[in-house]
């Protein structure tokens, strides 16, 4: 019998994994792999986004215990497992100059502190595969670039046995893989689908301004429109963070499919052979593993 696969993601706050890798996520779960999301922080200090609850007074004095629950709900629907390491969000500064990072947040540590939870749940979990997002941090949030951070670093550090001492057997993942969701590609064919079909598409300003920068490499596009469905209930499950008459909802889910049904990755690391295009975060993996069978 062969060895279950293993998929983990890590992510900054409860609601990213929704967002970024959610339908891959729930795909896989179909198929018997076993898939842990690790989540950085406890999103202390998020705002409430959903504007049906912006001034609810009952969810401002509670956000943390309901983001923690709206987690629990969020992975129920996905199917995954999900630990916490730990760390304190740094909320989103704003202003300029920008104000010095609060004391103790997780942005503001030091990286090799900020990993040690992290290796070791790769070493528990033992995954095959891991996700996150590139140096940027998918946008410039400190919490994200900290987790690119950390997951680059435990993804080199977890199969070092003269590093992080008592965290349990090393364990070397063998790739490592960055959400690319939010592509100037991807959003010009929902914005010309949504036109086609006769719709009021909300993209055109925002392409209109979009940044003139090199758009990242996308290396694998994983079909997952079977799960948009799950990814979306799992996302409105975070309700305090996401507006269901929002942006992220403007696109019908049958526009989407038919205009862009992947989600897709850059990948970062890897220990097996790679193909140039894949269209499989297990590309490689499932070979490797049969074989160690």
């Amino acid at each position: 019998m062969s060895e279950q696969l293993r998929l983990m993601a890590v992510h900054a706050h409860p609601d990213d994994e929704s967002s970024k890798g959610a339908a891959t996520m729930a795909r896989y779960v179909a198929e018997g792999v076993d898939v842990h999301v690790a989540t950085c922080t406890g999103g202390e200090r998020g705002s409430v986004l959903n504007p049906k609850l912006a001034h609810d007074e009952r969810v401002l004095a509670n956000l943390t215990d309901i983001r923690r629950k709206e987690m629990a709900a969020a992975r129920e629907i996905l199917g995954v497992r999900q630990d916490w390491l730990g760390w304190v969000d740094s909320g989103l500064p704003e202003g300029d100059p920008l104000p010095p990072l609060p004391v103790g947040c997780f942005a503001a540590m030091d990286p090799e502190l900020a990993a040690e939870p992290l290796v070791r749940l790769i070493r528990s979990f033992r995954p095959h595969v891991m996700t996150t997002y590139d140096e940027n941090g998918g946008y410039p949030h400190p919490d994200h670039v900290m987790c690119h951070t950390i997951s680059v670093l435990a993804f080199d550090a977890a199969g070092d046995p003269d590093r992080y001492p008592g965290t349990g057997q090393p364990w070397q993942p063998l790739k490592l893989y960055y959400n690319q969701t939010f592509s100037k590609a991807r959003t010009t064919a929902l914005h010309e689908a949504m036109l086609a079909a006769g719709l009021e598409s909300p993209y055109g300003e925002w392409l209109k301004n979009w940044e003139d920068r090199e758009e990242r490499r996308i290396s694998t596009r994983v079909p997952c429109s079977d799960y948009f469905e799950v990814r979306d209930r799992a996302l409105l499950a975070h309700a305090t963070q996401v507006d269901p008459d929002g942006l992220w909802f403007a696109c019908p889910r049958d526009v989407q499919v038919q205009a862009w049904p992947t989600e897709d990755f850059e990948l970062a690391r890897s220990v097996v052979a790679v193909r140039d295009e894949e269209d499989d975060l297990f590309a490689g993996v499932r070979e490797r593993v049969a074989a160690s069978a």
